[in-house]
């Protein structure tokens, strides 16, 4: 029992996003970056939802949705507060999570409903 894993890092390193050294920090409150997140997270969950009932089309609209305001959360919150969504530089996560959010959207709006 001697041998526990350590949960500190070395000196030197840290999980910060290299992307964001540097960069300003945001002007919203912690408490709203927060609920930005929360949002996020249920229209994810929701999404998955929609996608188990074999709602697809609600499904995609409702993550394209999310990708788009996952785009806004980007650009607008601070990388400690939304965490693992902040992947490279600010730029190239809004670009992609916009183009795959309206991608997303257009698919949604784009098909047929069965039947009809």
């Amino acid at each position: 029992m001697g041998d526990r894993l350590s949960t500190e890092l070395p000196d030197g390193l840290t999980l910060d996003n290299p992307h964001d050294r540097g960069a300003a920090a945001s002007p919203l409150p912690v408490a709203v970056q927060r609920a930005m997140a929360a949002l996020f997270v249920v229209g994810f969950v929701l999404s998955g939802v929609y996608a188990a009932t074999e709602h697809w089309r609600r499904a995609t609209f409702t993550l394209g949705a999310a990708m788009l305001w996952l785009t806004v959360m980007r650009l607008t919150c601070d990388s400690k507060v939304i965490g693992l969504v902040a992947v490279r530089s600010r730029r190239f996560d809004a670009l992609f999570t916009t183009a795959l959010g309206a991608a997303m959207l257009w698919l949604s709006w784009s098909v047929d409903s069965l039947g009809s």
